[in-house]
Parts: structure tokens; sequence; C-alpha cells
């Protein structure tokens, strides 16, 4: 039974580990979130310091409540895993406990072993009442040898108890942990309750705008498709130029930009996908939907787009009075739109992450700054997001 204790305390021990690298983790994670959510909000704090409804507002709004979900999801999570790491931490303390009695009911038994009482009482009369020499010697060993399994023994129960009172402060530092992860989470569900209802408002304000907004979204669909007609003249003529005239060095670099797929450095610092890939619902016109032939990636005001892989300018151009720069990886190209200054020339050998121009914010438009961002496989249109990392 002993050897069953000792075996189960050792899988204990073994399992520990995970269990705290869990928690661990997860606290990480809700950091991170928690830096998401300070980003978004300092994009909101960049609109227009008015209460007036807007798509942007909207649109960051929507983010600041994915985000916050998100990290609501995580909190209980954690709590859970501090529930398990909990219950763990005790399962091991009653191990720990019901070792230190057996170590305690070894002792007790010691003590009434053969000779220790009359050790006790008199080691010099122990000693000599040995009928020999011989036996006056083996008592001698005896003696000594018993007094260091004693010591063991004790060793063996301060041990025990000390590891017992690691047990109990780490059962206290998690109840605290888990309380302080109680109090996030209840203040975050009051920033998401109050989030929701700024939303549903704002939804409301903008759905009585629909002539305005649709008149908009007409405006903003022509740039983007005299945008995507000019992005399209140039990567055509581009590829009937380089058509299978491609040196070993851009074969190699195209196949490293392939494998990369999911990998990718995103093409701005941080920020988040404000308008995905393919065919979207309008955030508030029923009827009404939008080809995106990239993503958009919204950021705060002052950031950079960067590459996102090594290669070379092949184009630069203005349209809507922004630039727009076309870099190539071999038969892969990708487009960076609506830059203000650039750091780069036509020509240029980028390599990843350097920085290619800085992204225009716009002030009629709520201070919206934002990069329009593709993937191009030669003419083929991709969806950027499964190629940059998560």
């Amino acid at each position: 039974m002993r050897r069953l204790g000792y075996i189960l305390t050792i899988l204990f021990c073994s399992l520990l580990p995970l269990s705290a690298q869990s928690v661990k983790d997860l606290q990480k994670q809700r950091q991170q979130t928690l830096k998401q959510l300070e980003e978004t909000n300092k994009m909101l704090r960049q609109t227009k310091t008015n209460e007036t409804a807007t798509l942007n507002k909207l649109t960051l709004l929507g983010k600041d409540i994915s985000t916050r979900k998100q990290l609501i999801s995580g909190i209980n999570t954690e709590i859970r895993a501090l529930d398990n790491e909990m219950s763990f931490l005790a399962r091991q303390k009653d191990t720990l406990q019901r070792e230190l009695e057996l170590l305690k009911a070894d002792y007790a038994e010691l003590v009434r072993q053969t000779h220790y009482a009359s050790m006790q009482q008199s080691p010099l009369l122990f000693l000599l009442s040995a009928d020999n020499f011989r036996q006056l010697v083996r008592r001698l060993r005896y003696m000594q040898e018993f007094a260091q399994y004693r010591k063991q023994q004790v060793g063996m129960i301060e041990n025990k108890q000390q590891e017992i009172e690691q047990k109990n402060t780490e059962l206290q530092q998690n109840r605290r942990n888990r309380q302080d992860v109680l109090t996030v989470q209840k203040r975050e569900q009051e920033n998401l309750t109050r989030d929701e209802r700024k939303q549903k408002k704002m939804l409301q304000e903008l759905q009585k705008k629909e002539k305005d907004l649709l008149a908009q979204q007409k405006k903003q669909q022509k740039r983007a498709n005299d945008l995507n007609k000019k992005i399209d003249e140039l990567i055509n003529k581009d590829v009937k130029r380089t058509a299978n005239t491609l040196t070993k060095e851009e074969k190699l670099l195209a196949g490293g930009f392939e494998k990369n797929k999911g990998r990718l450095p995103w093409p701005t610092e941080k920020g988040f996908i404000s308008g995905h890939f393919g065919v979207q619902q309008h955030p508030t016109l029923a009827h009404v939907t939008v080809n995106n032939r990239g993503v958009y990636i919204q950021t705060t005001s002052g950031t950079n787009a960067r590459a996102v892989y090594e290669g070379e300018v092949s184009a630069i151009f203005v349209s809507d009075g922004q630039n727009v720069v076309i870099v190539r990886h071999g038969n892969y190209r990708t487009v960076y739109s609506n830059l203000t200054t650039l750091y780069v020339k036509t020509g240029d050998k980028l390599t990843a992450k350097q920085k290619i121009g800085k992204i225009y914010t716009d002030p009629d438009n709520d201070n919206r700054t934002e990069l329009f961002f593709q993937v191009r496989k030669d003419t083929e249109v991709l969806d950027p997001a499964l190629w940059l990392a998560q």
C-alpha cells in the first residue's frame, strides 16, 4: 500500500508541470488579447472626436466586440484550468498527508523496536551488559546504524511536512489568481454589454443614412475597380515579359514564398483585417455586397507598410492620389496600396519586413488608416489571409 502511494505521488508530480504550463499559456494569451484590444481602442480614439456614427467606428466597434468575446472565452478556459490545478494540488496534498502519517506510524513502530528502550535509558549499560567483546562491538555498530536510520526517518518526515506546506502555498496562490481572473472576467463582461449596446445604436443610426451610404459605397467601388484595373494591367504586362524566363534565383524565390504560405509576416506591424477577400455583405446595406480582390488591413495612424517577403519592386504608380507598390517574388507578386510617403523605388531589392511606405490616414473618412493588400500568382488573384501568419 505504501509503495502504491509513492507511485501515485510520482505520477502526480510528473503531471503537475503540464497543468501549470497550461495556465501559464492561457495567462500569456490573455495578455496578448488585451494588447489587441488596446490597439483597437487606440484606433477608436484616433477617429473624429464626436458622437456621429460612421462605418469606420462601426467596423472598429465590431472588432472590439469580437476580440472582447475571445478574451472572455479565454478567461473562462483559464478559470477552468485553475480549478483543475487546484483540485490536482489538493489531491497531491492529501497523498502527501497520507504518506506523512505512514512515516509517523513507521517511526512510532521504530521506537518500540527490540533494545530501543534500554538504549534510550542507558546506552552505556546496554553496551556494558554485552556477554563478550565481540557482542559489544556488534552492539556499538548496531547503535550507530540505528541512530543513522532514525535520523533518516526524521529527515523524511520533515521533508514531507515541507512538501505539504509548499502545496498549501501553491493552493493559496491559485485561489488568489482565480479571484483576480474573476474580477477581470466581470469587468470585460460589463464592457462587452456596453459595446454591444453602442453597436446596436450605431447600426440603427447608419441604417437611416441608407442613401448616403449607398452613394459612398458606389464611389468606393469605382475607386477599387479603377485600382484593380491598373494593377491587372501592370501585372499582366510583367507576366508576359517574364514568362518562361525566370532565372534560377527567381524560381528559388518563388519556391520560398510558396513554402511560407500561412507563415508570412503581416504587411503591417499591427492591425486587423477590416475587409476580407472575396464577396462580402455590406455592414449596413442589406442588399449590397462588395467583392474584394485582396484584404483591407486597418491600423493606427503613422503605421508603415512592409514587405512580407524578399523581392524586387516591379512597379509603382498613383491611384486616387495615393501610391501603390508592386513587389515581385519570382512568379508571385504582392501589392501594397494606399501609401503616402514611399521609402522604395522601382528596381529596389527588398528584404522581409523592410518598410515600403507610410499608410495614408484619411481625414475625410473618420481618420481611417487602412492598407489594401493583394497576393498574386502570375495573373491569379489569391486570398492574402491564407498566406499571412495567424
